[in-house]
């Protein structure tokens, strides 16, 4: 339990409350020094630790900014970390500056790393998982366009179309009609050869 010292250490990032405890973020599931200069987190979702043995483990990776095991966390886990935050936050508003911030580094060095380990960078996979939610939504809901282009992070339904067109050759529309009638003759083409 994190008690109101530390909390304001943490918050004011505290260098003198280095070597006394380390701060764990559930939803990223990263461990900092008090120090660090990464994003405050929500109380409610801060683990204390006397030391940094005890937060890896229970699970938490080392902050890639503050560096609290004087290690560098390798660069695939790193950006496993990144891809595992973006995967369960597609539908929220996703710019580079935002995923340094979350993961603890650089914009530019978070870019230059993403791209080595995927071959595609942050953004390109943000678009990547967006389309894929969205194909579902298509294939098997009712939904509008519009109202899945919000679901999955991109409001504005224009650009949205323009950016599953260039992703998968289709508009929504198309996909959503191409893969209805494939389901379609599948059903009835297993009826009819009955």
């Amino acid at each position: 339990m994190i008690n109101d010292e530390q909390w304001q250490a943490i918050i004011q990032n505290d260098s003198s409350s280095d070597d006394h405890f380390f701060y764990a973020v559930k939803t990223t599931g990263i461990f900092c020094r008090p120090s660090c200069k990464s994003k405050v987190p929500n109380r409610e979702n801060v683990c204390i630790y006397q030391n940094a043995k005890q937060a890896l483990s229970a699970g938490f990776r080392s902050c890639k900014r503050c560096k609290p095991t004087g290690e560098r966390l390798p660069d695939k886990e790193w950006v496993s970390v990144i891809t595992k935050y973006i995967d369960n936050n597609y539908y929220e508003p996703i710019q580079l500056e935002i995923l340094a911030e979350v993961c603890h580094g650089s914009p530019y060095h978070l870019q230059r790393t993403f791209k080595k380990v995927l071959g595609i960078t942050p953004v390109e996979y943000v678009q990547q998982v967006r389309i894929t939610e969205a194909k579902e939504q298509l294939i098997h809901s009712e939904r509008t366009i519009s109202n899945i282009a919000m679901k999955v992070g991109i409001p504005n339904t224009p650009y949205f179309i323009t950016l599953f067109k260039k992703k998968t050759g289709y508009t929504p529309r198309e996909f959503r009609q191409l893969n209805h009638k494939q389901l379609t003759e599948v059903l009835h083409g297993g009826k009819d050869n009955a």
